[in-house]
């Protein structure tokens, strides 16, 4: 081969080597760079043996695993992977009032734009127990109350079927405005407006946080995973316990599933020590 051009192959095969294409060469002890290096009537043998880098496996995501529990005194729930409000740190001498005062009239996010009101939380400060729901509906937003449409008052009437009064618990969603067309909130939204949730948690101090739906678990879980892999399952969440069941809505629709919350339901009130409601 003509020198100039074996100087440009054995250029391109440096270079392609570089690129992990490698080892071409059967001798590397051997300079095919050097022409006295190697016999005048052989050229060099070029193996083309493409190696692709071994990569170790990625670890699969953590699955959301708990214990089946049928009374308090077995409770011993199995967290997730700490979510990022695991960590937010709390505020000293925190109220409501004052959180209420710092959300203000509040453009944080694209959902101030079709507001009536911001939809901030109601029932007893101190309540032991609390529900977290996704974020306002149509009756919600006009009245500036959570739970007051079709789905508030079944929620009312499971409250009730507890032996509870809604005055009794504490009511919040993950969002304080409504979403267009009653969507779910989006992720940037959630990640703006959810801490002030979370100091509303720190001040009530509940002793169980019942999450009303996909969003409302997702979200306090950090979990993609549907509901129906954990609903009725215990976990720790900032010092409470929190039990995840199907939204009210979604009973409207599902009139079966009815059953299925209300185990929920008689769980935590094993826990609190309720009696359901004489008919």
């Amino acid at each position: 081969m003509d020198p100039s051009n074996r100087e440009r192959v054995e250029s391109w095969l440096r270079y392609s080597e570089d690129l992990g294409l490698g080892p071409y060469y059967r001798n590397r002890a051997v300079s095919p760079s050097s022409p006295s290096a190697l016999p005048a009537s052989t050229s060099p043998t070029i193996e083309f043996q493409t190696a692709a880098p071994k990569r170790e496996p990625a670890p699969a995501p953590p699955a959301l695993r708990t214990p089946s529990i049928s009374s308090s005194a077995a409770i011993k729930p199995v967290a997730p992977e700490p979510s990022l409000f695991e960590i937010v740190d709390r505020v000293e001498g925190d109220s409501l009032d004052r959180i209420r005062e710092d959300i203000g009239d509040c453009t944080r996010c694209r959902l101030h734009k079709g507001r009536t009101k911001i939809v901030f939380g109601v029932g007893n400060p101190k309540a032991e127990l609390m529900f977290v729901g996704e974020g306002p509906g149509r009756d919600e937003d006009l009245q500036g109350e959570p739970f007051v449409g079709r789905a508030g008052k079944l929620l009312t009437q499971m409250i009730e079927a507890m032996g509870l009064r809604r005055e009794d618990v504490y009511i919040a969603n993950v969002v304080k405005c409504r979403p267009p067309e009653n969507r779910l909130p989006e992720k940037d939204e959630i990640a703006i407006c959810s801490p002030f949730l979370m100091r509303q948690i720190d001040v009530i101090r509940p002793k169980v946080i019942c999450c009303l739906g996909s969003c409302s678990a997702q979200t306090l879980l950090a979990t993609t995973q549907g509901i129906s892999r954990f609903r009725g399952e215990w976990f720790d969440f900032r010092g409470a316990k929190l039990i995840p069941t199907y939204h009210p809505a979604y009973l409207l629709r599902n009139p079966a599933a009815k059953s299925d919350v209300w185990k929920d339901l008689q769980k935590v009130m094993a826990y609190l020590g309720l009696q359901p409601k004489r008919r």
